[in-house]
Parts: structure tokens; sequence; C-alpha cells
């Protein structure tokens, strides 16, 4: 085993997972004969009729018709369609099981914990759908979400898209702003918001925030209160509000009548970070959600029927939608909302154990806490069931896939993996039949063409350069909302390459068909005319065990640009000269001269979206003066202040 392999699936599990049992349905039902990984992903960049048409048949996608078109126009992007002549709801194939299996297991930090069964998911489903048609919901209405990661919030986004309806979230730490800014675009006719939340083991009333969401919002009809920090919040003071009981209370349940509507109805808003302005609405279909998710979840995640699967999110960040929809693969939701530091570092895990969890979803940043603390999970919890660790938010830096196999669990599958937002899915992710490489997203996925461009808009192989994508595939949005001409949609991913998919990352493809990730390209840093990944610095700065976090930025100085680099130390941890020094000394021999910073300040803070990534933009504008256009994106937006008129930058 070479130095940079830290798992190898045993022959058994590779023999017993989905993607093998694909690979070998593709040979007898299509006669297609695939040797392993790289041959099943080459033909599916190659035939990506055959791809994608052989996955809707071997999830068994619930339809009314398929249709015999798989794809129409592919040579135009934007412009290429997936399956135009289906018809089929997406809620309908997250609801294919009805039985007394276990849907959704609930964690509400140590205050509440529920479960519902199969058969209560639908039930819940079926009486609030009802609810929603008798209130006016209809195909194309907006139904908005202001909830915890919580039972209600899967039921409603199931309710929703029965009918037709568009579903739409936020996190409830979110505020009244950040909240307009969003909702305000896409005009909800019904808003289903909980009373408040839990947080580091206090309870936080939203019902203030609401009232004032709400008279700014009048295309709100409804408003539905799920209680959580209370039994009986009293919602007299919100207009048009009803408990979430009494909503569905003249409702039995009933046979849900799911719509049957295009492939690529619309199903999702969802939204940009928001901090160069206000976020843009990006809207995404039933069908390419659907199958990607399943693609996803499937074949390279390798859920089966009966798993137990997580993911450390909040319905402000896209890897809720990817988390409820592995319903489709008939897994069970473990969801968990709160503080994953409350009481202790150990909730998560200990949430693990008690779960028989076999998938463990989190974030970069998360792993790196867990590090930086202390935290060896192994020798503390059991994880028996645990089989994959996906982690994704930011790169995952090669001393965090070192902790994971030494404090974790040895025998695991780690996928570090990424897409985004813009296809609520993954361009680079996990392989259950392949090695996990330190520092390396395993695999390309499956029917996405992805390559790299270099600035001429040439395809480069083992050099860093633009991802980009040079063949349609289906979660590509349906486009963006407010956007009729398709102006907007069309800048954002394909004015730069004619008729590719430019996705904003800085990347690397490895010789193994894996990725290197090197940051956002327009965080990237330029300094003497040389391009730098943002990532490539924060590898080796974070290996010194006095920095918690650091951000780097390219500050304009004397005609060219330095690298300026902030962080966050250890408590009782001062920078002095010499731990300046030694942090240049660990980028100078971890990465390169170029990368040195020619400045490097302490703060205590770091801004960060409310999805929990660093907001380089943000910093990049506060040192040059600029104002931050949407503050209301950012989680904690007071850290901006560190940053600007910093005496240590103006010499």
């Amino acid at each position: 085993m070479s130095d940079d392999v830290l798992w190898t699936p045993s022959p058994e599990r590779v023999a017993a997972t989905n993607l093998t049992r694909f690979r070998q349905w593709v040979a007898a039902t299509r006669g297609v004969d695939l040797a392993d990984y790289s041959a099943l992903y080459d033909w599916s960049v190659d035939d990506v009729e055959g791809f994608w048409s052989a996955l809707w048949d071997f999830a068994g996608v619930i339809a009314e018709t398929r249709g015999t078109r798989v794809l129409v126009d592919a040579k135009k992007m934007p412009g290429a369609k997936f399956f135009p002549d289906a018809r089929l709801n997406f809620a309908q194939n997250l609801l294919r099981r009805r039985d007394d299996g276990v849907a959704i297991i609930f964690r509400g930090e140590d205050k509440v914990r529920r479960q519902l069964t199969y058969a209560e998911l639908y039930a819940q489903v079926s009486r609030t759908a009802q609810a929603m048609r008798v209130m006016g919901v209809t195909a194309g209405d907006r139904v908005a979400g202001y909830l915890p990661n919580m039972p209600e919030a899967v039921i409603g986004l199931l309710a929703a898209t029965s009918i037709g309806a568009i579903w739409s979230s936020a996190s409830p730490d979110f505020g009244v702003q950040g909240v307009l800014d969003r909702f305000g675009q896409i005009e909800p006719k019904l808003l289903i918001a909980s009373d408040g939340y839990y947080y580091g083991g206090k309870a936080f009333d939203i019902r203030g925030k609401l009232a004032d969401v709400l008279a700014s919002l009048p295309s709100v009809e409804r408003t539905v209160i799920v209680p959580y920090i209370s039994a009986a919040p009293d919602v007299s003071a919100l207009p048009n509000a009803v408990t979430w009981d009494d909503f569905q209370a003249p409702h039995g349940v009933h046979e849900i009548a799911f719509a049957q509507l295009p492939f690529n109805h619309p199903i999702l808003i969802m939204y940009s970070s928001g901090t160069t302005g206000v976020p843009k609405c990006i809207v995404h279909g039933a069908g390419g959600t659907l199958l990607q998710h399943l693609k996803e979840h499937r074949l390279h995640s390798d859920i089966k029927p009966g798993d137990r699967v997580f993911y450390f999110t909040t319905l402000g960040w896209m890897m809720w939608n990817w988390l409820v929809s592995a319903l489709a693969s008939e897994a069970t939701l473990l969801l968990y909302d709160g503080s994953p530091f409350h009481p202790d570092g150990n909730v998560l895990f200990d949430f693990a154990d008690e779960t028989g969890m076999t998938l463990f979803g989190t974030s970069a940043k998360y792993i790196d806490a867990l590090h930086k603390h202390g935290y060896r999970p192994i020798d503390t919890h059991k994880l028996t069931a645990l089989r994959t660790m996906t982690s994704t938010g930011s790169p995952l830096v090669p001393e965090s896939f070192d902790f994971v196999y030494d404090g974790i669990k040895k025998d695991l599958q780690l996928s570090s993996i990424s897409g985004g937002t813009d296809l609520v899915s993954c361009f680079a992710l996990g392989c259950p039949v392949r090695p996990v490489r330190r520092g390396e997203l395993q695999c390309l996925g499956l029917g996405m063409k992805a390559e790299v461009f270099d600035e001429q808009g040439h395809s480069i192989r083992g050099e860093k350069g633009e991802l980009v994508c040079t063949a349609p595939f289906p979660p590509m949005p349906v486009g963006f909302w407010n956007d009729p001409d398709g102006r907007k949609y069309f800048d954002a991913y394909f004015a730069r390459f004619p008729d590719v998919w430019c996705h904003g990352d800085y990347v690397e493809i490895t010789e193994h068909g894996g990725m290197i990730i090197y940051g956002r390209s327009d965080a990237t840093l330029n300094p003497g005319g040389v391009r730098i990944g943002t990532a490539e610095i924060y590898r080796q700065v974070e290996k010194l065990p006095e920095v918690i976090e650091s951000i780097v930025v390219g500050q304009q100085w004397d005609a060219d640009v330095r690298v300026v680099l902030f962080v966050v130390l250890k408590p009782g941890v001062t920078l002095d000269d010499d731990l300046a020094r030694r942090i240049r000394v660990q980028i100078r021999e971890g990465a390169s001269p170029r990368h040195v910073p020619a400045r490097i300040v302490q703060v205590t803070d770091i801004p960060r979206t409310k999805s929990g990534k660093i907001t380089e933009l943000a910093v990049r504008d506060v040192v040059h003066g600029r104002p931050v256009k949407n503050k209301e994106a950012l989680a904690n937006p007071d850290a901006l202040e560190q940053f600007a008129e910093r005496p240590e930058l103006q010499a």
C-alpha cells in the first residue's frame, strides 16, 4: 500500500457494494462490459443517454411515464433537456415505503427526542398536503420553511412537492433581513416556522423576528407555527397564524394525490451565499435532483435499505436537501439540530452509537475542530455500524484525513465531496470500491464530464485550473428566479467558456482520477502573477498546534498583490515573532516561497456564512475599505470589524 493510501476496501466489501451490482447489472441488461470504476466512469460520460437511462431503471424511479427520449439539444449548455417526455413526482419517490420501519430519528440537543415510522411520515405528509390544498396551494406556488432540522421540515418539503409546489428554506438563526433577502424574492404563499430553536443548551424564541418578517412579506397568506421550545406557543401576535396541529386537524389520512409533472418541474429554490449582494435564487427541478441524489446515495455512498444516514446540517445548507433525498433509497434519516459541541464534542458520536449510524456526514471544519480540541472517538465510542464518513463545505486538509483514520475509525470510507448549491449535489465524491488517498477526493461523479481548463480554455490534467463540466448533466438548475431571459443564469456559469459549465473552483484532477481542491477561483491569490489557491496555505498553517483557524486574502499593494494571513490562535497564545517565523517556515517548506504571507495578523474570529464557510471575499473587501454588500448572509458579521483599518496592513 503506497504511503498516500489510507484505506482500501476489502474484496468482500467491494463485491457487496451497490456500485459493483450496478456494473454487473449494466453488463447483463445493456451488454456493456465494464471492468472497473474507471471503465464505468468513461462509459457514463461517453454514453450520457445510456448511463442516465440505466440509472433510472436500476434505481426504480417511480413515474407516470418515462418516454423514449433521454436527452434533447445535447450540445446546448444551457438548453439541454433530459427526459423531456417524462412525468413524475419527487415526493412520491421519497415516500415509496409505508411500513413500520423507522423513517426519521430526531434529536434537538438534549431537549427533544422523537422518531417517525415510514407509515407515520406518509400520514403526516398526507394531512399536511391536504391542508395546503385547502388553503389554495397549487403547483408552482412557493412554500417556505423557517425551521430547525426537524421532522416537520421534511414533512413540509414532501407535502409541498407532492402538490407540485416549490419548497425553499432558511434556518431559524437567520436574521430578519437575511430571511427577507431570500423569501422576499420568491414571495411564498405559505410560511412554516418554529416558535424557536435550541443552541448550546439555550432556547431562542424567534416569534419576534417572525412578526418582523411577516410585516415585510405580504405574499404569505398563512403562517404555520411548529411548537418546539414551547408545548403551546402563543401565536396571536402573528398575522394569519395557526399551530401545526390546528393546520392539520381537519384532515384524516388519505392516499396522497401525487401530481404527475414534467421531469424538471421546479421543486426547490436555493440561494447563493449572498456575500457579494442579494443572494441568487437557484431553481432546481424534480427529476434532475432525484436522479442525481439516487446516484450519489446508492452508487457513491453505498446507501442501502435500512441504512441510517446522518448529515450535520441546517435548513440553510444544500446538504439538508441531499440528506432528505436518502428516503428514496429507503434509508432512515438521522436529524440533529443544535450545537455539535453541546454539552461537549462527543454528542454526535453518542448519537451515532445510539442509532446505529451508517453514514456520518459533516463539514471539514468540524473534523478539524475535533482534532484541535483533542477528541478521539476511536477510544470512547464503538461506531460499530459506521461504514462511511463524508466531509464537505471546504477542502479537507491531509492532516484531517490522518485524524479520521487515527482518531475516529480505521475501517471507514472517508469521502471528501464537493459540488455546491448550484447543482444541489457534487462533481467529485466518494467511491466505495476504490482506495482513499490522503488529501484527495476519490473520484469524479458518474455522468459528470468534469474537466480542468487552463486560462485559455484548454483541458489539462495533473495541473491546477478551473473546474468545468463539458457535457450536460440532469441536476443543472432549471434557472434563476426572476430571470425571465436567462441572462443571470447564463452569466453565472456559461459566459466564460462557450457551451461549458464553469463552476468557479480552482482544482486539479490527479493521476488516480481523483481531485484536489485549492479553493474558490474568485478567492485565488495572484502575487507576482502566479495563481495560488487559498486552501494550499490553510493546509500548511493549520498544521501548527497553536493555530485554530485561518483566513488568507490578497491585498492590493505597490502595483501588485501581497498575501495577508489572519490567524485565530488557541486561548492564551499570542502571535509573536517566533510563532510568525514558524508559520512562514511551515508555509515555505510545505508549499512554496510564493505562498509565504507578507503580513500575518492575529484575530479572535473569522466571518463565515450561515452554512459555516469562511468568507474570503468579504474579508478582502473590508481590507480594501470597500463595503460588504450583504452582511445578513453572515452568521457572525461582527467579526468583520477586526479586519478593518489594521495598522499592520498600512505598511
